[in-house]
Formats: C-alpha cells, sequence, structure tokens
C-alpha cells in the first residue's frame, strides 16, 4: 500500500512537471512516464544492440486543432536541463506511427522502440525506451494503442508482444485503474472509460466472433481446472490411450507397409539404372561440351586473326601511303629550279618532306613500326633526297649572294662620290634576299649544319659591300668638310695664336662626326637585324633583331616565335662580326682627322656617342655595340692624348721662365677651359671634369717649383699667380663645380701667401718692436710677469730703448712698408687690398704689444692703439 502510494505521488508529480514544461503550447498532457533512452547499433549479425543510455520522460498529449475541428494525439520526449527542470527536447506526431517492436534482447521485457513512417533517414537505428517496470509499459502501450485506435482509426504493426498477456494485463488492471486516485490515471479517464479500454483492448486483440468461439468451446468441457490433481490424472489417462490407439493402428497397417516398401524398392532399382544413364549421357555430355568449347575457341581465334589482318591491311596502306613520294616533290627536290617563280612549288616540297621525316620518327610514328626494314629503308630514302635537295639549294645560294653583291659593287651610282654624300640604301637587296627566306628557314629545319657555310659566303660577300660604302662616305665626308685647323700648343704657344684658336669655328667637325654616326649606326643596327631574321637565328622577341617583320606564325599556323638562347646569340655576334668587320677604321679615320683639326672637338665627340651607345639595348646588335665602345675608348685616348701634351707644356714652363709676375698658362687655361665647356655635349662631363683635375693639379704643382726658384720673391709670385687664376676662372667657378672646387683651393693658397708676405714685410720694418714682445710672450709662459722686467733684456730701460728706436718717425716707417709691398708686386691691381690686409695685421700684431706692456710694464706710457690707428688712415 505505501509502495502505490509513493507510487501514485511520483505519477502526479511527473505529470504537473511535465505540464509546467509544454505550458503555452496550447497542448494537454494525458500521460507521462519515466524512460531511459538508448540508441541501437547494428551488429554485423543483423541483430540490435544498445549505446548509450540517457534519462527521458515520454509524455502523451492531446491538442485541439480549432482548423479542422479535431484533436491531435502527440508524444513529447522531455529532457531534464542543468536545474534539473524538464524541457521539451523531440516531438512525434502519433499518427505517424507505423510500428511498436519489443527488444528481444532485454530479458525484462521492458524494452521497445516506436517506429514512426515520417522520419528522414531509416537507415539510422530509432531510439530505445525502456521504462522502470512491465505494468509501466502495459499501461504505456494501452494507452497509445487506444489513441491510435480511437483518434486515427487504425492500429499500428506489433512486434514481440503477446497479444493475449496484454488483453489479460488490461482486463485484469482495468478496475485497478478506474480506482487509482492519483492524478495521472485520473487524467487518462477523461479520455478512456473502463468500458473503452475493455472494448477497445478485447476488439484489438481478439474479436467478438472468436471471443464467443473460445467460450462455446471451453463450455463443451468439464476441465476442471479447480482440481488440479484429478485434472492432471485425466490428462495422463487420455495421453496413455492415444498412445494406445496410436500403437494399434500401426500394427494394423504392416501389410500396407510391406506393400508400400516393396514399391519402395522397385523405384530405388529404378532410379539406380537411370542414375546409371544419366552418368553416361553425363561423360557424353561434358565431352561434347568440350568439343563446343574448342571449337567456339578456334572460331574465335579465326574471328580475331581475320580482324587483326584486316586492321593490319589498312594499317599497312597508310603507312605505305607515307613513303609514297609524290612525282611533282620529288622532281623539285632533286632538280627543281631555284627561280623565284619556283620558290612556292619548292618550299611546299620541303614543307612535304619535312612532314613525311617526321612522320616516320617516334612518337609520330608508332614505335612497333620503327625498327620495320621497309620504315628505315624508306627513311633513308627520305635522308638521300633531303641531302640531295640541301646541297643544291646551299650551292645556289651561295652563288647567288656572291652575284648580287658583285652586281652593286660595280654600279658606282651606289656609293658616295666626289660633291655628293650617298646614304647606303639596300632595300632592293633586303627585298631579294627576302624571297629566299623561308627557303632558309626550311633549310634550317632539314639541317642545320647547312647554315654555317651559307652564313659565312653571305657575311664574306656583304662585307665587301659595307666596307666600300663606309669608305667613300667617310672619305667624301671629309673631302666636304671645310674647317680650319686649330693648334695643339694651347698653353705654350703665344698669345695671338692662342686667341686665334679660341675664336675659330670647328663645329663642323663634330657635325660630320654626328652625320657619320647618324647615317651608319642605325644602318648597321638594321643589317644585324635583317641578318639574324634572314639567316634563322633563334634570338629573343624584343631585342633588336625582331624589329621588322614581327610575324610570329607561318603559312602551317606553327609558332616560329624564337625564344632566347645565349649560345645561339654568341654565334649571332661572332657571324656579325665577319659581317662587319674592318668597317671600324673608317669611323676611326673620322676621329683621327676631326682630332688632327681640332683637338677640343674630342669633347663633342665623346657625347655623340655616349648618346647613341646609352640608346643602344644591351642585347643588340653586338658588334654595332662594340664599335660605339671603341669609338668612345678611341676619343677619350685622342683627348688624353692632347690633354698630356697641354700638361708637358705647362711643365716645359718651369725650365724656360723667370720666377716673375703671372705665368703665361694661368690666363690661356681660363680661355682654354670656355671653350672646352662650349664643345660639353651630354655625357662628356666626366672627361672634361677629368681632363680639368689634371691641368689644374700640373699647374698648382709647376707654379709652386717655379716659385721657390727664387726664395725671396716666392710668396709674390703665389699670390700674384693665384689671384690672377681666381680672376680668370671666377664667372666658370659659379657654373662648374669642379672649377669651383679650385677656385676654392686657389683662394685659401692666395690668403696664405698674402699672409706669410705681408708678415714680413710688417717684421722688416719693426723688428725690434715685435721681437721684444715675443720674448715677453714665450716668458709668461714659465714666470709672472712681474717678475719680468727683472730679467735680462727685458728691464724698464730696455723697453724704452726699443720704444725709442721705432716708435719716433713712425710716418716714416709705413711709408717704407707699403713701398716694400709696391716693390716686387707686378699687378697694381692687387696693391690696395694688399695695403689694408697689411695695416689690419700690422694694428692687431702693435695692439697685442700694447696689451703685453700694459700688463707687464704699468707705468710706462706709449702709443695708444687709436693713435697709431689714426696714423695708419691718414696716409
Amino acid at each position: 500500500m505505501g509502495k502505490s502510494g509513493s507510487g501514485a505521488a511520483d505519477g502526479e508529480e511527473l505529470l504537473r512537471a511535465a505540464s509546467a514544461a509544454l505550458e503555452g503550447t496550447g497542448q494537454k498532457v494525458v500521460m507521462a512516464v519515466r524512460v531511459t533512452k538508448s540508441r541501437g547499433i547494428w551488429q554485423k549479425s543483423g541483430r540490435l544492440t544498445r549505446h548509450v543510455s540517457k534519462p527521458r520522460v515520454l509524455a502523451l498529449t492531446t491538442k485541439f486543432s480549432s482548423k479542422g475541428q479535431r484533436t491531435k494525439a502527440l508524444l513529447r520526449v522531455l529532457k531534464h536541463s542543468s536545474g534539473g527542470v524538464l524541457e521539451p527536447a523531440k516531438l512525434y506526431k502519433v499518427k505517424h506511427l507505423s510500428k511498436v517492436e519489443l527488444i528481444p534482447n532485454d530479458n525484462s521485457g521492458c524494452t521497445f522502440m516506436l517506429g514512426f513512417d515520417n522520419l528522414r533517414s531509416q537507415s539510422v537505428s530509432p531510439p530505445q525506451w525502456t521504462l522502470r517496470n512491465i505494468d509501466d509499459r502495459n499501461r504505456f502501450l494501452v494507452c497509445i494503442l487506444s489513441m491510435c485506435k480511437d483518434m486515427m482509426g487504425r492500429l499500428p504493426k506489433v512486434t514481440g508482444i503477446d497479444v493475449v498477456e496484454m488483453a489479460i494485463w488490461a482486463k485484469e488492471n482495468t478496475p485497478a485503474v478506474d480506482l487509482q486516485t492519483d492524478a495521472q490515471v485520473n487524467h487518462i479517464a477523461t479520455i478512456i472509460t473502463p468500458d473503452d479500454l475493455k472494448v477497445t483492448v478485447e476488439r484489438d486483440l481478439v474479436s467478438q466472433a472468436e471471443e464467443a468461439d473460445m467460450e462455446a468451446l471451453l463450455g463443451r468441457y468439464v476441465m476442471g481446472i479447480g482440481e488440479a490433481e484429478a485434472f492432471s490424472e485425466r490428462l495422463k489417462r487420455e495421453f496413455l490411450a492415444l498412445e494406445a490407439a496410436n500403437v494399434h493402428a500401426i500394427l494394423e497397417s504392416q501389410p500396407l507397409i510391406e506393400e508400400v516398401l516393396q514399391g519402395l524398392q522397385s523405384a530405388i532399382l529404378c532410379v539406380e539404372d537411370m542414375d546409371e544413364w544419366l552418368g553416361i549421357f553425363n561423360v557424353k555430355l561434358k565431352h561434347m561440351r568440350e568439343d563446343i568449347e574448342s571449337i567456339e575457341s578456334r572460331n574465335n581465334k579465326l574471328e580475331m586473326q581475320s580482324l587483326n589482318n584486316k586492321t593490319l591491311i589498312e594499317e599497312l596502306d597508310k603507312l605505305l601511303e607515307r613513303f609514297r613520294v609524290p612525282p611533282e616533290f620529288a622532281a623539285s627536290l632533286s632538280a627543281g629550279s631555284f627561280d623565284e617563280a619556283y620558290m612556292l612549288k619548292n618550299v611546299e616540297a620541303c614543307e612535304w618532306l619535312a612532314g613525311a621525316l617526321r612522320a616516320l620518327e617516334v612518337p609520330n610514328l608508332d614505335p612497333c613500326y620503327a625498327n620495320m626494314r621497309a620504315v628505315k629503308e624508306r627513311r633513308l630514302e627520305l635522308e638521300k633526297l633531303k641531302g640531295v635537295f640541301v646541297r643544291r639549294a646551299s650551292e645556289f645560294l651561295r652563288s647567288y649572294f656572291a652575284n648580287l653583291v658583285d652586281f652593286m659593287l660595280n654600279d658606282k651610282s651606289y656609293f658616295s662620290q666626289r660633291g655628293q654624300l650617298k646614304r647606303p640604301d639596300h632595300a632592293d637587296l633586303r627585298y631579294k634576299c627576302r624571297t629566299y627566306a623561308r627557303l632558309l628557314q626550311h633549310l634550317k629545319s632539314l639541317d642545320k649544319n647547312c647554315m654555317g657555310p651559307l652564313r659565312k659566303e653571305y657575311c664574306r660577300a656583304l662585307n665587301l659591300l659595307f666596307r666600300r660604302e663606309a669608305r667613300e662616305f667617310a672619305n667624301e665626308l671629309r673631302a666636304s668638310t671645310k674647317a680650319s685647323r686649330n693648334p695643339a700648343l694651347w698653353l705654350e704657344a703665344s698669345v695671338g695664336s692662342v686667341q686665334v684658336a679660341a675664336n675659330a669655328d670647328t663645329s663642323a667637325v663634330s657635325e660630320a662626326y654626328s652625320k657619320m654616326l647618324t647615317v651608319f649606326i642605325p644602318f648597321l643596327v638594321d643589317e644585324s637585324s635583317f641578318f639574324a631574321r634572314f639567316m634563322c637565328f633563334s634570338v629573343n622577341k624584343g631585342s633588336a633583331y625582331d624589329d621588322e617583320d614581327r610575324s610570329s606564325v607561318d603559312q602551317n599556323g606553327n609558332n616560329t616565335r624564337p625564344c632566347k638562347d645565349t649560345a645561339e646569340l654568341g654565334a649571332l655576334n661572332e657571324a656579325l662580326q665577319d659581317l662587319l668587320d674592318g668597317i671600324q677604321e673608317d669611323f676611326y679615320a673620322v676621329v683621327d682627322w676631326a682630332y688632327k683639326t681640332d683637338p677640343l672637338r674630342c669633347i663633342s665627340m665623346h657625347g655623340i656617342t655616349e648618346k647613341y651607345l646609352s640608346g643602344q639595348k644591351a642585347d643588340a646588335a653586338g658588334f654595332v655595340r662594340c664599335l660605339l665602345d671603341d669609338l668612345e675608348c678611341k676619343i677619350s685616348m685622342q683627348f688624353s692624348k692632347f690633354v698630356d701634351e697641354a700638361c708637358h707644356q705647362i711643365e716645359r714652363i718651369e725650365k724656360n721662365v723667370r720666377p716673375f709676375g703671372v705665368l703665361p698658362y694661368i690666363p690661356r687655361f681660363a680661355t682654354l677651359a670656355a671653350r672646352m665647356e662650349q664643345y660639353i655635349q651630354g655625357q662628356s662631363r666626366d672627361l672634361v671634369d677629368q681632363a680639368y683635375t689634371k691641368f689644374v693639379s700640373i699647374m698648382f704643382v709647376t707654379l709652386e717649383r717655379v716659385a721657390q726658384t727664387e726664395p725671396k720673391y716666392t710668396d709674390v709670385v703665389l699670390l700674384e699667380n693665384y689671384a690672377a687664376f681666381q680672376n680668370s676662372l671666377y664667372d666658370l667657378a659659379n657654373v662648374v663645380p669642379t672649377l669651383a672646387k679650385f677656385y676654392h683651393q686657389a683662394s685659401e693658397s692666395y690668403e696664405q701667401a698674402c699672409t706669410r708676405h705681408i708678415t714680413s714685410v710688417i717684421y722688416l720694418v719693426f723688428d725690434k718692436l715685435f721681437q721684444f714682445g715675443r720674448r715677453i710672450e714665450d716668458l709668461m709662459y714659465s714666470i709672472q710677469p712681474e717678475e719680468i722686467p727683472f730679467q735680462m733684456g727685458l728691464s724698464k730701460m730696455d723697453l724704452r730703448k726699443v720704444l725709442k728706436a721705432s716708435l719716433p718717425g713712425m710716418d716714416k716707417s709705413i711709408g717704407i712698408m707699403y713701398r716694400r709691398l709696391q716693390k716686387n708686386l707686378t699687378s697694381e691691381d692687387l696693391l690696395p687690398s694688399l695695403w689694408d690686409k697689411c695695416k689690419k695685421d700690422f694694428l692687431e700684431k702693435y695692439e697685442g704689444f700694447v696689451a703685453l706692456v700694459a700688463k707687464v710694464y704699468p707705468n710706462e706710457s706709449m702709443p695708444s692703439v687709436a693713435e697709431m690707428k689714426e696714423l695708419l688712415a691718414s696716409m
């Protein structure tokens, strides 16, 4: 009684918790039970086992639908949240319940599965629900089956559950259900009455007709089930009587059995005979099957052989078609003409021959054919035909190039003549050569080795033409250029000759050199590019050899764009050396002629060459770039020769000039520098700056040497020459950084020379006065000032003697100092500035002497600094 009361309380509490979890959903909880949920796993044997158990609550609910005016039955799965409160987990509609299956592996009989026909994946096993006991299981199943029958009018399939047991349990527990007072049962009773439950269960499990038959059958016998021992004795007696009846029947049927056995024996003999015959027939059929299989195998082999022979004949026909040389191509390759009218046929024959040779090579030819004798013989025949054609074409082209150039060499109208400069024009030559451009491409594809002799012959023939054109053009260019020749002795010649050289116009020389480059450099680049393409060199896209005829696809649609190949580029440059070698001599002749006319024109020619050189690509026509490099070196060497000669002129002055006044190369260098600045073009600034550095370094070194030859006039010579250098280069130094550097160097040397010369003049006149002051200064490093008057030679009496000998007649002494400055100075323009500096230095020295006297001899009187300054200003 206590247990029942506890279960009722638990059921009521569970029903209340489930209703609270579904509050607000419009659903009414009919029944709630505690279950354990587990997921089944299909084993290899096909059996389903349980896995991972979780506590859940199953709640049967109803919901009235106003839309369809009907009640829906739902199965809700509730789970416990982290706080222990029930919360909805899953929802199943009871109308989709299709199967109720009891799990046979569970000995308790409390585990079952519910199958729904609307689940998405039927391959996943449905969950298994385990109740606490059989009563809970039966109560839940009876309730859900009743809801299915009442609301949907049908029952799901029930498997593994004893229907009789369910019916008996329903009948026995109906009153108990009705008498339960807990909220759960009362709530179920509102939907399922006792009569309904009884009728529903009996109707579902046993029909009324079957029940009536069973009652009638049971009513015929007085089972006496109430007296167990009597009933057991009765069953034993009836069983023994039944056995005796069976034995009697068997004994009465013996004759029949013997007759049946005889029939069986006869049947066995027949069966054995039949089995023997069947064995014989089986052996014969086996041999027949083997014969048939052998016949079929031979037949299949014959069919396969026939098919293979047919395919082989087709392949051989195709192979023979490859071997066949068209008559028109054979004629063109072996004995055809190479005239322009026949070139299209020759090119077609070459294309066919190249294709035929490729067709006989793996992978274009099946490897199984490669070693066939017929293929080898045909390949050998085609190779011979290729050799004949390549030899004939090479001989023709070598002769053609030589004859074409000989024709142009014999026609003087192609070259410059007296009074007429003729630009090289190879348009007609290139047009005639392009006629055979495709022939050369096919020759290279057929035999690369034939290109070497062809290229050499082309270079040999064209080299004669290029050298002749350059020589005639250079000769006429020099002859038609009128320019006065300038002397090379800029720093040694007389002033008149230097002035004439400074005023001479030699610009025509630079123009002639520029014209030589303007005409021939682009011409040589074009010829190099044409040669590279015409002679089928593989150079990279975008190089100087690819500036014309940029088509990269031939008539067959094949990509003919060459790729960069270092080895090929090296071979091309070697060939260009053969093609253009010797033409540089005519450029050198123009440079030598320009140098002899005006050495300073090397500056402008260097700039012109550098401009053309910077415009050439790194992988451009190799010979042209080398030519420009050599010209630049040649010009630099010629200019260096001029600079070295000018430096020798400066050094020779050291032996022939007197150390007096401004040296002659100082003003002449200014004229030379002004002229050099006029000739600077492009990148020639470095060349000129190097010349300036060399010139000025030699000039300053030579000046120092010349000044040292007469020590008495060293400072006068230095200050006059450094001043002259600054005056003559003042304007240029403001715009030329290199000259500005030497200008500042000359200014510093000038200041140093002025200081030494003025100091020597001052000490020459006032030596005693300032020597006395120096002695005082020397002693002040070792003794106190007040002790100095007691030293020998520095007493007050000695001071008075020095002052009496030096200061009286100051105007005369200052006049002597002025005349000393003026005596050896050749440039009167420098005297005012020197005299001002002399007075300033004298005042500074006198002011220092007065300060020493005041410190050592405080009571001695002498002219003040202001009085001395007034005296100097008045003179």
